[in-house]
This record gives C-alpha cells, sequence and structure tokens, in this order.
C-alpha cells in the first residue's frame, strides 16, 4: 500500500478552476466580515467588564441588558431591511413614541368608559401597530411617489410624529392603561427570560427568515444592489419600497409596545434619540449605508454590543456622557470597516 499523501480536493482541480473557489471563499469571508468581527468585539467587551464588575454576570445584569435590548433591536430589524434597500428612517424612534402614546391613549379612554379589559387591550395594541405601519406607508409613498430622499421624508416624520406625541396628551404622560401590561412587561420566564425579550426573539427569527428565506428578502437585496436593474427584472421597485417602509413602522411601533409594558406607562420621552442606536446596531451588525448587503444576525449582535457597552460602562462608574462617545466611536470604526471591505470586494 502506497504511503504518499491524497491530494486535496483543491489540489486536485484545475488551476483555473482552484483559483475560482478560492476566490468564493474570500468572497464569503469578506460578506461575513461585519459579523464576525462585531461577535468578536462582543466577546471582548462582556469578558472585559466581567473582569472590571463581578455583578455583570448577575441576574439583575443580564435583566438590565436584555430589555435595554428590546427597543434598540426591534428598531434595528426595520432599519436593516430599510438600509439593505439603500435607504435610511430616521423616523422609527418618533414613531415608537408616536404609537405607543395613540395606543396608551386608546386604552384609556376604553378604561374610562369602562370597556371589558381584554377588549382595551386588543384595542389599544390594535391602534399602536396601525398608527406605526400607517406612519411608515406614509414615509414610502412620500420617497416612491414624490421621488423625495429617505434622508429628507425620514427626518421630517421624525419632527412630525415627535410634535405628535406631544399634541395627542399636552405633553403628559399616560399612565391609566391595564395592569396585565405593566405585568406582562415585568415578568420573566424562569426569572431569566423578559416577556418582551421573548416577544423580540420572535420578531427577529421571523425577520430573518423573511430577509434570507423568502422572495421578498432577495427582492430587497436585489433593490439595495441595483434599484435600476432590479425594475428591469420585473421588480415594482416602488410598491416593494412601501412595504419596507410600512414594515420599519411596524416594528418600530411593536418596540413602542415593548417600552410601554416595561414602564407601565406611556411616556412622551419613549423612543427619543434611539433611532441613532438602531442605526448605529445595524451598521455596526455589517449591514452597508449603500444598500445590497446586510443580515439581521449581524444586527442583533450589533444590539448587543451597544447595549453591553453601556451597562458595562454604567456597573464599572463611568460617567454616562462617555457612553456616547464610546458608540460615536465604534459608529465611525464600523464604517470604515465597511468602506474597506467593499474595496477589498472590489479587488476580487
Amino acid at each position: 500500500m502506497s504511503d504518499a499523501p491524497t491530494p486535496s480536493r483543491e489540489a486536485a482541480m484545475p488551476a483555473p478552476a482552484a483559483r475560482r473557489v478560492s476566490r468564493a471563499a474570500s468572497l464569503e469571508f469578506l460578506s461575513r466580515a461585519g459579523e464576525l468581527w462585531t461577535l468578536a468585539i462582543l466577546i471582548v467587551l462582556i469578558a472585559i467588564f466581567g473582569i472590571l464588575s463581578p455583578d455583570f454576570f448577575s441576574r439583575a445584569s443580564w435583566l438590565a441588558t436584555s430589555q435595554f435590548a428590546v427597543e434598540y433591536l426591534l428598531l434595528g430589524l426595520g432599519e436593516t431591511f430599510v438600509i439593505v434597500t439603500g435607504g435610511i428612517d430616521l423616523s422609527v424612534g418618533a414613531i415608537l413614541g408616536f404609537s405607543g402614546m395613540v395606543g396608551a391613549m386608546v386604552m384609556r379612554a376604553m378604561i374610562y368608559r369602562h370597556v371589558a379589559t381584554d377588549l382595551d387591550l386588543i384595542a389599544g395594541i390594535a391602534s399602536a401597530l396601525t398608527a406605526g405601519t400607517f406612519v411608515g406607508w406614509l414615509n414610502g409613498q412620500a420617497i416612491t411617489r414624490l421621488r423625495l430622499t429617505p434622508f429628507v421624508v425620514t427626518l421630517g416624520m421624525l419632527s412630525m410624529c415627535t410634535g405628535g406625541i406631544y399634541l395627542l396628551n399636552n405633553g403628559g404622560n399616560v399612565g391609566t392603561i391595564p395592569d396585565i401590561v405593566g405585568t406582562l412587561g415585568s415578568f420573566a420566564i424562569g426569572g431569566w427570560l423578559p416577556v418582551t425579550v421573548l416577544v423580540t426573539a420572535v420578531f427577529a427569527v421571523l425577520s430573518a427568515l423573511l430577509l434570507a428565506e423568502t422572495r421578498f428578502g432577495l427582492r430587497t437585496y436585489a433593490i439595495g444592489s441595483n434599484p435600476q436593474g432590479a425594475a428591469r427584472a420585473g421588480i415594482d421597485v416602488r410598491k416593494h419600497l412601501v412595504k419596507i417602509y410600512m414594515l420599519s413602522g411596524f416594528l418600530a411601533a411593536v418596540a413602542g409596545l415593548m417600552v410601554m409594558a416595561r414602564f407601565a406607562s406611556a411616556s412622551v420621552q419613549a423612543g427619543a434619540n434611539d433611532e441613532l442606536d438602531a442605526i448605529t446596531a445595524v451598521v455596526i451588525g455589517g449591514t452597508s449605508l449603500f444598500g445590497g448587503r446586510g443580515t439581521v444576525l449581524g444586527t442583533v449582535i450589533g444590539s448587543f454590543v451597544i447595549t453591553v457597552m453601556v451597562t458595562g460602562l454604567i456597573l464599572i462608574g463611568v460617567q454616562p456622557f462617555w457612553q456616547q462617545v464610546a458608540v460615536g466611536a465604534i459608529l465611525i470604526f464600523a464604517v470604515a470597516m465597511d468602506q474597506l471591505r467593499d474595496r477589498l470586494l472590489d479587488a476580487f
């Protein structure tokens, strides 16, 4: 029996075929690089804060971190779809607050009229989701029919929804909502898994399947990569973009309900500036600001990078001002890495 080593599969290939395999492997690695380095950063942050603060691995710390991540992740899920198409949605934080306020006011009105608890809860949830989805529809219509840039439209909508939050209840919070809302918002299964986190995890899985395993997701990537090419391929780009912004508004409304449940009230400050952290989480997770590339998994990891960092800095006694400095620095680094990756992909 010969002791000669068996040639590898790649070595047995003709040179051009081997180069194609190597090139494909390199492209795959570069396309997943955003997720990989973000995961590495998350692991490093957990290790550092675990060493500097023993309380970091406590149940209380986990509950705070996971619940803190809920609103950023839900906003980030919708933002992922938008940014993959090459757009941006600056209104998601304001939609969160606006839809939550709409839902809370409907619940309060029905409670004052002594309507059954199950009906006022259902009506409040439906009203909040409808409000968020409708605002998303307005964004999509303005962008596609008026041919305005997403930045301008959603920036204007941010201002309109923020003003609407104050107009709805004259600048006051709404605390009269069904007791079950606050109960569910504070309940943790087994003491470790908050209900709001479980709900968010379900939406994350559904979003991941929608983006990666359906025609809807394929069309989303196609529009982000080449809108004109997508239109020539038979994709109704205008209609699809409207659906994307409606999805973003819907998920922002879900985030509004989760925040309401967590604090057992609707606050006029809910969602303020959250859009910046949501966009940061998406970009940190490897989604390209130029469109055509991104994953829900990357957004999940990016959301936890932000929340772990903020929670960890609080535990080790760092002033809150430094938290924003750190988030901004990571965002700049993420964009720089994204552009470097694009140049490497172009080189291949």
